[in-house]
């Protein structure tokens, strides 16, 4: 299907956000899904799903987040230069808003069809802050490569001061060979990520503790009975994720929805899958996965 690239205005701070949009010429359309990628990466890389979606009728939208891919600056378009995974003066809550606001620009580009949102990792964590206020905004939502954060963030705070720090902690538990095994336990993927430009980079100090500033609202029973009732959610995981505990943060995070009186929450555990779903070894089983999900969750 087709790419069209172009750009995307946040109205939090009028910072220009690199756009994609694939397969906006399907025909019959039968729903727009919205994908926000995760840390360290960009929405090209999801090409892949892009193409099964499109193949099942639906056209897919991105943004790159602040701090990330395209939307990096380098000064030489008119930009300020930016530095790789800052989110700038507006912060997280930039980060969550620019997801939002995109999110109402797709409803009102496509008010006649379903639309969905499909989160990895750090854009999963912008997709659960988000949905505590703005879940009519999607017919369905997706979590992929998500944690419940404030068990994260206590076991990494907890963790010994002469181990890994940050995203070096999560290859501990797998053999070295570039760092990143804990993407994937496909080598061709994991050197694709490592040899991509715009992934892997360092990223400030200041970001890592930004992804956990929601934690405290994440995990309260009370704000996520503002979710609303009837919004289905899929939650995808490999089981040796290490934001997974061994899938049990993930299971988790799916009671404490249902919990909030969500009525269509669906966990999914890969066994032996790394981070990564949608590059993994069994990729095609977990595209398949989502798409039939959303497939079964569209309504005419």
């Amino acid at each position: 299907m087709t790419l069209r690239t172009g750009t995307f205005t946040s109205p939090e701070d009028n910072l220009s956000l690199a756009s994609y949009v694939w397969g906006e010429d399907v025909s019959p359309l039968r729903g727009v899904v919205q994908i926000a990628h995760g840390l360290a990466e960009h929405s090209e890389r999801y090409a892949r799903l892009a193409d099964a979606l499109n193949a099942a009728g639906y056209a897919v939208a991105a943004i790159d987040h602040r701090g990330h891919g395209r939307s990096i600056s380098s000064g030489e378009d008119g930009g300020t230069p930016g530095t790789p995974g800052d989110f700038g003066a507006s912060g997280w809550d930039g980060l969550v808003n620019d997801l939002v606001a995109y999110g109402a620009y797709l409803q009102d580009q496509h008010p006649d069809v379903p639309r969905f949102l499909i989160g990895h990792s750090m854009g999963s964590f912008a997709a659960q802050s988000a949905i505590l206020e703005h879940s009519d905004l999607w017919d369905g939502v997706v979590l992929s490569g998500s944690t419940a954060l404030d068990v994260l963030a206590e076991s990494m705070a907890n963790a010994p001061e002469d181990g890994p720090q940050g995203l070096e902690a999560f290859n501990a538990g797998f053999t070295h060979r570039t760092g990143y095994e804990w993407l994937s336990r496909d080598e061709a993927e994991v050197d694709a990520y490592v040899a991509d430009p715009l992934c892997g980079f360092d990223v400030p100090e200041t970001t890592m503790p930004q992804l956990f500033s929601h934690v405290g609202l994440l995990a309260n029973p009370e704000v996520l009975k503002g979710i609303r009732d009837n919004l289905p959610l899929l939650i995808v995981s490999g089981d040796a994720d290490p934001l997974a505990g061994g899938g049990r943060l993930i299971e988790l995070l799916g009671q404490r929805y249902r919990e909030a009186g969500l009525d269509d929450v669906t966990v999914r555990l890969y066994p032996q899958a790394r981070h990564e779903v949608f590059n993994e070894t069994n990729r095609d089983e977990v595209i398949g996965d989502v798409v039939d999900w959303v497939v079964a969750h569209t309504h005419a």
